[in-house]
C-alpha cells in the first residue's frame, strides 16, 4: 500500500475540517477508533474473559514505545496517566538538599515550570533561562547551569514558539557536568525521530494524545535503568510491585522495572488505542513521517511569508523546527482571529502571541493553502 493510499485510509475527517492542531489534542487513525470500538464491544459481551491477551498488549505497548524512542529496553518504560505526573514522579522523587537548583526555559508549558517551583518547600530554586539573547538558546541554558545545579528539565519542542531544541548538545553538557537531563518530548514523540540514548536523557515524557494520534490519559515515561533506585516512590498499590499478579503474596517489593512507577490498575482502554496508533507510526517509519512533517512545516512558513498581513514568529532555521508553526497578524488580534478560523473549521490554537498551526505527516497541502488564504484575507 502506498503512503498516499495509507493516508486515505486512515484519516476519516469530514470534509469540510481542516485540522491543524496536533499539537492540542490529535484526531485518531481509523484502526484507533476500530480498536475502541472493539475493545468496547468485547467488554460489553464478554467482560474480562480476554484480560490475559490485554496484558500482552500492554507488554506489546511498552515494546513499541521503547522502539520509538530508541531506550535501551522496553522495562525502561512506564505508562503514566499524564505528562504531567511523570514529571511529577521526577520531581518528587528525588532527594534533594538545600539550595540546589533546576534550570528551565521561560518558554515552557506551564507543567513545565509549576512542577519544579513546587519543590520550593525543599530549598530549591528554580532558574528561568531567556532563550531570546544573543547567544544560542543550548549555550544560554548552559551558561545558567553552575555546581549547586542539579536537573535541567526542557521541553524538546516549545509549544508556544515552536521552537526545537539541540536536545544533543545539552545532554552532552548534562553528561559531563553530572547534572540530570528531564525532557517533556510532547511535541517531539510522533512528528520527529527521537533519540533517548543520542541525546542522553535521563528522564523523558510524553502524553500520546498529540503527535503520537493516541488518546488522552495515557503517557510514556522513560527512566534510565540506573536511576530507578534513586526516584523515591510517593504511590503504591498492587500494580508497582514484583510478582503484581500473586495477589495472596504477603512479602513485596517495587518492581525492578519502571513498572515500578504504576500504582494501580493499567488503562487498558488507552493501552489498545495508543498500541494501534503506533503501529502507523511504526509500520509507516518515523524517518518518513519526520520528513513529511518538516516538509509541511517548511510548506507552511513559505506560504504564510507569501502574505504582507502575516507575520512568521517561529523560527523556521534548519534544525530549529518541528511541527508546529506560530505566525500573527499585523492587524487583528489574536484571539479574534482564532475565533474566526474555528468558525471556519480550521482547528488550531491561539499560542505564543499568534495562531498555532500544527500539522501532521498526512496533512494535505491544499489544507494547508486554505488554512493560511482565510487567516490573511481575515479583517476586522
Amino acid at each position: 500500500m502506498s503512503l498516499e493510499q495509507l493516508i486515505g485510509k486512515e484519516f476519516q475527517l469530514s470534509n469540510d475540517v481542516i485540522y491543524l492542531n496536533h499539537a492540542a489534542v490529535a484526531p485518531w487513525p481509523t484502526r484507533t477508533m476500530q480498536a475502541v470500538e472493539d475493545f468496547a464491544r468485547e467488554n460489553a459481551t464478554l467482560g474480562s474473559k480476554n484480560y490475559l491477551q490485554w496484558l500482552e498488549h500492554e507488554t506489546e505497548l511498552r515494546t513499541m514505545l521503547a522502539t520509538l524512542i530508541n531506550a535501551p529496553s522496553s522495562y525502561d518504560i512506564a505508562l503514566l496517566k499524564s505528562t504531567s505526573e511523570a514529571l511529577s514522579v521526577v520531581a518528587h522523587g528525588l532527594e534533594w538538599q538545600h539550595g540546589d537548583n533546576v534550570v528551565i526555559s521561560d518558554q515552557e508549558f506551564p507543567s513545565n515550570r509549576i512542577i519544579w517551583e513546587s519543590l520550593s518547600r525543599y530549598g530549591v530554586n528554580v532558574i528561568q533561562v531567556d532563550l531570546n539573547t544573543d547567544t544560542t538558546p543550548e549555550q544560554a541554558l548552559i551558561n545558567a547551569c553552575d555546581n549547586k545545579t542539579r536537573l535541567l528539565a526542557l521541553s524538546s519542542v516549545q509549544f508556544a514558539s515552536g521552537l526545537r531544541m539541540d536536545l544533543s548538545t545539552l545532554g552532552q553538557h548534562c553528561k559531563q557536568n553530572k547534572i540530570l537531563f528531564c525532557l517533556d518530548a510532547i511535541q517531539s514523540i510522533g512528528a520527529v525521530e527521537f533519540d533517548v540514548q543520542q541525546y542522553n536523557a535521563d528522564f523523558v515524557m510524553a502524553d500520546g494524545h498529540k503527535w503520537m494520534l493516541g488518546p488522552e490519559g495515557l503517557a510514556l515515561f522513560y527512566c534510565r535503568a540506573d536511576l530507578r533506585d534513586q526516584i523515591q516512590l510517593n504511590q503504591y498499590g498492587w500494580h508497582m510491585i514484583e510478582h503484581a499478579h500473586d495477589f495472596s503474596r504477603l512479602e513485596w517489593q517495587p518492581s525492578p522495572t519502571a513498572q515500578r512507577f504504576e500504582c494501580g490498575s493499567p488503562n487498558m482502554l488507552g493501552t489498545h488505542a495508543l498500541r494501534a496508533s503506533l503501529s502507523l507510526l511504526l509500520e509507516t517509519g518515523m524517518e518518513t513521517i519526520e520528513k513529511y512533517v518538516l516538509d509541511n512545516a517548511k510548506y507552511l512558513a513559505a506560504q504564510v511569508s507569501k502574505h504582507n498581513e502575516l507575520e512568521l514568529i517561529t523560527d523556521l532555521s534548519e534544525g530549529r523546527y518541528a511541527g508546529i508553526v506560530v505566525f500573527k497578524h499585523k492587524t487583528v488580534d489574536a484571539e479574534t482571529l482564532y475565533q474566526y478560523l474555528m468558525q471556519q473549521n480550521v482547528i488550531c490554537a491561539p499560542r505564543g502571541g499568534g495562531i498555532r498551526f500544527s500539522p501532521h505527516f498526512y496533512t494535505s497541502k491544499s489544507d494547508i493553502d486554505k488554512a493560511v488564504q482565510l487567516a490573511a484575507s481575515y479583517s476586522v
